[in-house]
């Protein structure tokens, strides 16, 4: 096998755009070297970037968008009563229907659809364990194995992080129905963490296992200190999402979640925290100086009426972000992206909130989202340097919001502008997945896809 050539018109580089820049990728899926001023070679692109990862998916979650848009049983007509608690157990109603063979055509459908919106990696916090009793299967680790599967399918870069869920809240109550099929204890977790350690290693070498105690509500202390020590990859948790969870943690431990963390928990680099929406400022502000990083879902925070992440706060700290799509309502990039701006304009009553000082709004949360997602996934990726892995999005020029456009006015047409019709190719660890904006295995995949959700739509 021979290194792979991609030439760009204009690529974003860790020193800031350049031109007529041919990158040379390595068999083995690394960059090899950035040539800005080359003659074009290879693969031609318009405009190349580094392509972020996904860094928050509950995969599973795909197969219900679209049949939550009623109020809830609990929900009057005359308020807003329904909310992430009564979405909560319509999601559980779902998932008790679905099998391994669901879970795997599934996830691969998403990842597929990760990788057409320029997405490179995608993390996986995958909870969904046991069978619909709560019985294990006779393979503890088969739903991991199926999420492997489907990157298998896919050729995406996977990072898995197996969750461990322990208790109904924070009083140690018993999983209640539909939390059944995500419970362990901890010794049985530590084996459910070799079992997906083993499915990983039948992928390429670029993908990674990591681990996910689920919530405060979720993990007892000591789970949580017991999930943490399991091997040296990511740790990911949900945190200060809902303002009842806050409360919960608040009565329980006498500290709000944030708070309660960072007091406990050695929280650095390695820790990815979800959400973050009902953070106050000394909690935005303390946990930014951590350099862990906030994984922001902006539709679906968005959809589930989670809150606003105070992003101007954060990254003014130098906190970290990344991009994830968490119920897969909608997988799209740009979409992520402009919503998180607009989110914040829409609460500060302001425009360019995010923009810095020398960078426009759309590349100072681009490049933030690339590089916090890489931090996030455990991939050394996130920027179109020598060495990184070959994590890479290109958008087509000649589209019809990007004449004439560029540098960074080229990124901002895109998001706010365009969407993710402009991804043209993207790769992952050099695997060229999406030409012409399509997977190169789209056929196959849907039709699994279609397979599955016509059968589920008789149990919806």
């Amino acid at each position: 096998m021979t290194d792979q050539l991609i030439w760009a018109r204009q690529a974003l580089t860790p020193g800031g755009w350049q031109s007529d820049v041919l990158v040379t990728v390595s068999t083995g899926g690394h960059i090899r070297a950035v040539t800005p001023g080359a003659a074009p070679a290879g693969k031609r692109v318009g405009v190349l970037l580094p392509a972020p990862a996904n860094l928050h998916s509950h995969a599973f979650q795909r197969a219900m968008a679209g049949l939550t848009e009623r109020r809830g049983p609990d929900a009057g007509n005359s308020g807003p009563a329904d909310s992430f608690w009564t979405w909560r157990r319509l999601m559980y109603r779902f998932l008790d229907q679905l099998t391994p063979n669901d879970v795997e055509a599934i996830t691969a459908f998403v990842q597929m659809e990760m990788l057409e919106a320029g997405f490179g990696a995608s993390v996986e916090f995958h909870y969904l364990h046991h069978q619909a009793d709560g019985a294990p299967y006779g393979d503890l680790g088969e739903m991991c194995a199926r999420v492997a599967a489907a990157a298998g399918i896919s050729g995406i870069g996977l990072t898995l992080l197996p969750v461990l869920y322990q208790q109904g809240g924070c009083d140690g109550r018993a999983l209640g129905p539909g939390q059944i099929r995500f419970g362990n204890d901890v010794g049985r977790f530590a084996r459910l963490h070799d079992a997906a350690a083993r499915s990983v290693s039948t992928l390429p070498d670029d993908c990674r296992l990591g681990v996910a105690p689920h919530s405060l509500r979720a993990v007892s202390p000591a789970g949580l200190a017991a999930a943490a020590a399991l091997g040296d990859g990511p740790i990911h948790m949900h945190l200060a999402e809902q303002c009842a969870e806050v409360e919960e943690v608040e009565q329980a431990y006498g500290l709000r979640p944030t708070e309660w963390l960072l007091e406990n928990a050695a929280v650095d680099a390695r820790w990815c925290l979800i959400h973050c929406t009902q953070m106050v400022p000394h909690e935005t502000e303390a946990l930014a100086a951590t350099q862990a990083v906030a994984g922001l879902c902006p539709i679906t925070e968005s959809s589930l009426g989670d809150g606003i992440f105070d992003g101007k706060r954060y990254l003014e700290a130098g906190g970290r972000i990344g991009i994830g799509s968490d119920s897969n309502i909608r997988i799209s990039l740009s979409d992520e992206l402009r919503t998180l701006e607009y989110s914040q304009r829409l609460r500060d009553r302001s425009r360019v909130v995010l923009a810095g000082t020398d960078a426009s709004t759309g590349r100072r949360i681009y490049e933030a989202a690339a590089h916090g997602g890489a931090l996030a996934a455990g991939r050394d990726a996130g920027a179109i340097r020598t060495g990184a892995l070959a994590d890479l999005t290109a958008l087509d020029s000649t589209d019809v919001n990007m004449i004439g456009r560029r540098g960074d006015t080229a990124l901002d047409s895109y998001i706010f502008a365009g969407d993710d019709r402009l991804v043209s190719d993207v790769w992952s660890a050099g695997r060229h997945l999406v030409s012409n904006g399509r997977h190169r295995s789209h056929d196959q995949i849907e039709q699994a896809y279609r397979q599955t959700i016509t059968r589920l739509k008789d149990v919806t």
